[in-house]
């Protein structure tokens, strides 16, 4: 079995910085070892989602990091309404910037549609100009 990975909206955060910063008082607040989005639908592909997926975080307008996915958990809101704990490795791996437009909520990402990690200990990858990598992502190529 393939896995299949989520992509989602970082929404407020500046920077992969700022959402490890974040992340990291979250678990302090909750005791928890493992960073975690809650969100209020149940992936319907969990057995590929838990077979080495991760979550990929557009933040302004580009995939920037991701986070392996490590387990789903039911969490019941304090309106009582059943949500999904998306549960991640608190590792964020930094990823070659990915051209996203807004949406709600998260979406499947395939595999072969995913952008490639950066090296490690490299945080950032050498920007394109605005205009060209806006052009690019409208031909489908980033």
């Amino acid at each position: 079995m393939t896995h299949i990975n989520l992509v989602k909206l970082s929404v407020g955060t500046e920077s992969v910085d700022g959402l490890e910063a974040w992340q990291e008082m979250r678990r302090e607040q909750t005791s928890s070892p493992y960073s975690f989005h809650i969100t209020r639908m149940w992936p319907k592909r969990e057995k590929e989602i838990l077979n080495g997926g991760s979550i990929y975080w557009v933040i302004k307008g580009s995939i920037q990091a991701r986070q392996q996915i490590v387990g789903l958990e039911e969490v019941i809101g304090e309106d009582g309404v059943r949500r999904c704990a998306i549960l991640l490795d608190p590792k964020l791996v930094r990823t070659q910037a990915a051209i996203r437009r807004p949406f709600q909520g998260w979406r499947y990402l395939k595999a072969e549609d995913t952008p490639p990690d950066l090296p490690e200990g490299r945080e950032e990858e050498e920007p394109l100009p605005t205009e060209l990598a806006t052009a690019l992502a409208e031909i489908g190529i980033l």
